[in-house]
């Protein structure tokens, strides 16, 4: 089992970080997270677009709720740190919307069982509402990052979702967030 996500609360927004390892190199992470191949499974999406450079456009809609997102790539360090914009229009999940900061950090791990990827989530400046039912969600994804890189069959989003609520008490009960 991989280890559960924190939730550290600023006021109305909270920052959500997960720290992961997977036992792939880091190109083969980078290209799960940072491709429109690599996405499209375990984020559940019909639509990315990637302009792969500082200042770049990213779209995707992705997640059990179809959320359509846009903004700014604000790191690009291939096959290191990929950051950018995460903006939501209002949603009845999400009344307000969101304009969030995702980011994600890879650092390779050579040990006895060979390549390893050590990997950093920071999700930044969601509101608190939202945050709560993303740490559920968001770790159900990274499960299903997990699959992808082992060649597994990907678990059932929502099911895996209604298993890690019980972990993460401060899940208020509304609609699942997708975490993307």
């Amino acid at each position: 089992m991989q280890p559960k996500g924190t939730r550290l609360g600023d006021g109305a927004h909270a920052t959500l970080t997960f720290q992961r390892r997977y036992r792939h190199s880091v190109a083969d992470v980078w290209n799960a997270i940072a491709t429109p191949e690599g996405l499209r499974e375990w984020l559940m999406c019909t639509l990315v677009t990637i302009d792969a450079r500082v200042g770049g456009r990213i779209e995707l809609v992705s997640g059990a709720g179809a959320y359509h997102s846009t903004g700014a790539v604000l790191v690009w360090d291939p096959p290191h740190v990929l950051e950018y914009e995460w903006n939501v229009g209002p949603v009845p999940e999400m009344p307000n919307g969101e304009r969030a900061i995702f980011r994600y950090e890879l650092t390779s791990d050579v040990d006895g069982d060979g390549d390893s990827t050590r990997v950093l989530v920071t999700y930044r400046r969601l509101t608190e509402q939202t945050a709560r039912g993303f740490l559920p969600g968001l770790h159900a994804f990274l499960d299903r990052l997990e699959a992808q890189l082992d060649g597994r069959e990907l678990p059932d989003w929502l099911v895996r979702f209604g298993q890690l609520r019980v972990e993460y008490p401060d899940w208020t009960g509304h609609a699942p967030a997708a975490g993307q």
